[in-house]
């Protein structure tokens, strides 16, 4: 008999890749979705569709206990939101209510995994150095707060079995963050916010999603395993190599720093009277100019056996694949 896992936020950008790693496992695959969410490329997928309510702890205890589910991945989220309660609410209250579901469950749940993110620890404020998961955490941002939240959450189920993964920068086909970027080198295109020596890190989606899986039979319990391709690269990189890839030159420009605050600015006014989630704001540049995004990799590789198949030129690659034969680009 198949072992049994749901995924939450499978209907999102890695939730998809979570539901191919899990489906290669031979596991029995539960996707948890919203009655809204846009599940099209999911119908030819051998999965089970279930729609959970994370704000009730009894609904979820019901669900879990009917269901028997061996393991659960959450990875559902926001990385952007209107507010910082509705931050912490979709990332960290759902992280918890789920937690204390599975603790009540009387069908035991053998592992659950934390799809968090690297900005719960946020960047170094210096070139030197690297993030580790000893590294004391100083998100910069309101969603990286609410992962942190979601972590220390986590952490207070002195009784359940789960590992943490923070990936950081995550790209791949069906992206839509990153995919801006793409796009902008694709017309010819190369912006860059002010003239910083930086350091990124970056991860192929799917080995996010084969971390998630090794997870869940990890021998080692409560931990937490900072995910990338194990490298760092500097700012000019990734439009560096999309530019290799697709054999274009690019027009590359450096915007004032000033300026590009002023644009948020504006950008958060405008959803604000919208009453949407900017997808441009003043902390979303706290990231996109932080100075070092290095992390190592150490104790996944130890903890988990991950070893990312993907550095970035890979990634790449297989990326622009998939834009391009979707359409995309």
């Amino acid at each position: 008999m198949k072992e049994r896992v749901l995924i939450t936020g499978a209907s999102g950008f890695v939730g998809y890749h979570l539901i191919q790693e899990a489906l290669k496992d031979d596991l029995e695959v539960y996707v948890a979705v919203r009655k809204s969410s846009k599940i099209d490329h999911l119908k030819n997928l051998d999965i089970k569709y279930t729609y959970p309510d994370f704000d009730n702890i009894d609904a979820l205890v019901t669900e879990f206990n009917e269901k028997k589910y061996d393991y659960i991945i959450h990875a559902a989220g926001i990385t952007k939101a209107r507010s910082v309660a509705e931050y912490n609410h979709i990332n960290a209250d759902y992280t918890n209510n789920i937690a204390s579901a599975i603790v009540k469950n009387a069908h035991p749940v053998k592992k659950m995994v934390l799809i968090s993110s690297l900005a719960a620890v946020g960047p170094l404020n210096t070139l030197e150095g690297i993030i580790t998961e000893d590294t004391l955490a100083n998100p910069v941002t309101a969603y990286g707060k609410s992962k942190l939240l979601a972590e220390e959450n986590l952490k207070t189920f002195s009784s359940l079995n789960y590992s943490i993964l923070r990936p950081t920068g995550v790209y791949g086909p069906r992206d839509r963050d990153i995919f801006i970027f793409f796009k902008q080198v694709a017309k010819g295109i190369e912006p860059y916010i002010g003239n910083m020596q930086q350091k990124f890190s970056f991860i192929y989606v799917t080995d996010v999603a084969k971390a998630a899986v090794l997870a869940l039979y990890a021998k080692d319990n409560q931990k937490t395993y900072n995910l990338s391709d194990g490298q760092y690269y500097d700012r000019y990189e990734l439009g560096k190599l999309i530019k290799e890839t697709l054999n274009l030159k690019t027009v590359k420009f450096h915007l004032p720093v000033i300026f590009v605050k002023f644009i948020a600015l504006l950008s958060e006014k405008y959803s604000s009277l919208r009453n949407e989630a900017a997808v441009l704001n003043i902390e979303k540049l706290n990231e996109l100019m932080a100075v070092n995004w290095y992390c190592d990799i150490k104790q996944a590789r130890s903890g988990i056996d991950f070893s990312p198949e993907h550095d970035l030129r890979a990634g790449v690659t297989k990326t622009l694949k998939w834009y391009k034969a979707n359409k995309w680009l």
